[in-house]
């Protein structure tokens, strides 16, 4: 089996390569190689059972997309965007990045004339208030970011490429992922985990909203999860509808900073300071909440089971077990 992960340098990217390197093997079929790109250079990881190549480019760029499918991977995980602050503050530079992009790689595919199976990384930022208590599975896209609206489109293009026999697509709306690990980015989401990775570290962290305010969160490893599931899943049961929203935990700032205090203690939690910031609010509160993930659920994907978990695994997987 040949792999392609496009943003392999990514967060989610490189935890999802070293995953696969590291088992050698997918949904029980010998991954053969592993191809990582990213517009800077992907790392190899450690004791990588299979062959791992590192491309580097950039993904919107004339003949960059076809360069990459030439070997006709068996599966592609597209994760390479820029962020929802950035894409908001560079209109130009998000679509040509998270829309033309995909588009390219989805040409690319059909020109090389196989069809693998394509798991897009799409986003809940899809959807625009007003909202339910909890959005199903048949609320409506209309995202309020530029940021949402290329993801949905790029949703639209993965169904409908599929639909047109060119390639096996499945999008996975993904939770915001908390804990990030590594330094702040220009996400406007970023503050869900800079209170609680800066903290742990051992460092002071702003919180730019209230502590009402209530997202859908997921850890790394179940973001990685979810991939590998979508890579490996009869799409028989998908039909025409590829765009899957996952399922998460659903919980309030304050809930977060609880969970926190209840893992590390109250010296941790006084490192966050709490200064509003109004471009970071107004993005925010057009932000989905909750989730009713049904389909996502039936189909065998599974998240976290509490934010305490999250802040857990960060502790695990990125400071050695121990806390700042």
């Amino acid at each position: 089996m040949k792999i392609l992960i496009i943003g392999g340098a990514g967060m989610i990217g490189r935890k999802l390569a070293e995953r696969l390197a590291r088992d050698g093997e997918l949904g029980g079929k010998a991954i053969s190689s592993l191809v990582l790109h990213d517009v800077v250079e992907a790392t190899v990881p450690a004791g990588a059972k299979v062959p791992v190549k590192v491309v580097t480019g950039d993904l919107p760029a004339a003949g960059e997309a076809e360069r990459l499918v030439a070997d006709r991977p068996d599966v592609i995980f597209h994760l390479a965007a820029i962020v929802s602050g950035e894409a908001e503050q560079d209109f130009d530079k998000g679509y040509r990045i998270n829309m033309d992009g995909t588009r390219a790689v989805l040409e690319a595919v059909r020109r090389a004339g196989h069809k693998p199976r394509l798991v897009f990384a799409s986003s809940i930022a899809v959807f625009g208030a007003p909202f339910p208590e909890a959005i199903g599975d048949e609320f409506l896209s209309t995202p309020l970011t530029s940021y949402g609206t290329q993801k949905a489109i790029s949703e639209l293009l993965v169904s409908d490429y599929t639909r047109k026999g060119l390639l096996d697509g499945v999008s996975l709306r993904l939770p915001t992922i908390c804990v990030r690990p590594g330094k702040p980015n220009k996400a406007a989401s970023g503050f869900f985990s800079n209170i609680i990775r800066e903290p742990l570290a051992g460092h002071e962290a702003v919180l730019p909203v209230a502590d009402s305010v209530m997202h859908w969160h997921a850890s790394p490893r179940a973001a990685v999860e979810f991939l590998r599931h979508a890579a490996t899943l009869d799409s028989a049961g998908l039909g025409p509808r590829r765009a899957l929203t996952m399922p998460g935990l659903a919980v309030t700032v304050a809930e977060q900073i609880a969970a926190l205090r209840r893992v590390a203690g109250d010296k941790v939690v006084t490192r966050i300071r709490h200064e509003p910031d109004p471009f970071i609010e107004e993005i925010v509160a057009g932000w989905p909440r909750k989730f009713a993930a049904s389909r996502a659920l039936e189909l065998g994907f599974r998240s976290d089971a509490s934010f305490e978990e999250i802040v857990r695994i960060h502790i695990e997987d990125e400071l050695g077990g121990h806390i700042g």
